[in-house]
């Protein structure tokens, strides 16, 4: 009866939904999308965009629409390795990609793929833009980008870990890097081209969801404080109810906002959105499921997220 005059105390309005039940199936699934994503890169590989690879990168404008297969293959005879030719949103606008592999790349390999395109259709060309990336130059945002990803890690790690306990952080971080395995195995099976705006987009999805889970055990924090007499399961159960409607809302308005700018963005900022859209939506599964089961079954208690209230209480006592 104590125990249920707790409960009611923390006036959580609703029926509590017993989110923890299914922890079990959560992480299966969780398992098996890792293991999945993980297979997924061993086989595919990634798209590396010219970022990592190096290369030259070449937008045009044409008179008259045409196959890009038919120019890809001209490009192949003329001895350019490898290009990859695509269609804007207008069939007269056209990208051309020609990866360095290692070979120097300046603006006059540029000029040469573009007199080679001339001579091949017999047209009026207009040249949008003429961009060149050297492989040693990729092969330092390479490094600089997982630096930059790690280093977001093992910051959030510490800064968690000062701020609740080392379950909680660990139960954060594990789904963190859950998020990002995830999200990288479905852009590898999707083939979508990674350069620097796809690093920035993760980066994005990681801000995100920690926000995310950071209210969530707040909230738990928050319901510790009001009671001593209900398992660190049931209060997950209410906290999670409590933080539901806020949770939902949240990811729905930055869902449709970033849907938006997948449909009407451009080319330029298709694959960034999707990254977000696959980022927010797993960000917002492994917040109510990931993390908190996590952190349960790492045996968090409220002594781990009351740890400072408590030690200042006991030295008041002196």
């Amino acid at each position: 009866m104590k125990q249920y005059n707790d409960i009611k105390q923390l006036k959580y309005g609703c029926k509590i939904i017993d989110f923890m039940r299914c922890d079990k199936l959560a992480f299966i699934i969780s398992i098996f999308l890792i293991l999945f994503s993980i297979i997924i890169i061993a086989i595919r590989g990634f798209n590396w965009g010219l970022d990592f690879t190096g290369g030259v990168l070449i937008e045009i404008t044409l008179e008259k629409p045409i196959g890009v297969d038919i120019l890809r293959q001209n490009l192949l005879k003329a001895n350019f390795h490898d290009p990859v030719v695509q269609n804007l949103d207008d069939k007269h606008d056209i990208i051309v990609r020609i990866a360095s592999f290692h070979r120097e790349i300046d603006q006059e390999t540029g000029n040469k793929v573009v007199s080679t395109i001339n001579k091949i259709l017999h047209q009026n060309v207009i040249v949008k833009r003429i961009e060149s990336i050297g492989s040693s130059v990729s092969s330092d945002l390479a490094q600089s980008s997982i630096i930059a990803l790690l280093s977001a890690l093992i910051a959030i790690l510490i800064y968690i870990t000062l701020r609740f306990e080392w379950c909680v952080a660990l139960g954060i971080v594990l789904a963190l890097i859950h998020d990002v395995i995830i999200n990288c195995g479905i852009l590898s099976f999707l083939h979508v081209e990674i350069d620097l705006t796809i690093i920035a987009s993760l980066m994005s999805v990681m801000s995100y969801s920690l926000n995310d889970k950071i209210v969530v055990f707040d909230r738990i924090r928050e319901n510790f404080r009001k009671t001593n007499n209900i398992s660190s399961y049931n209060i997950t159960n209410i906290s999670l109810t409590q933080t539901l409607n806020r949770t939902l809302i949240t990811s729905i308005i930055t869902f449709l906002i970033i849907l938006i700018l997948f449909v009407f963005g451009g080319i330029l900022l298709k694959n960034f959105s999707l990254t977000m859209l696959i980022g927010v939506t797993i960000g917002t599964i492994s917040s109510i499921y990931i993390s908190c089961a996590i952190a349960l079954r790492l045996g968090m208690k409220r002594e781990h997220l009351l740890l400072q209230t408590i030690e200042k209480d006991e030295t008041n006592e002196f």
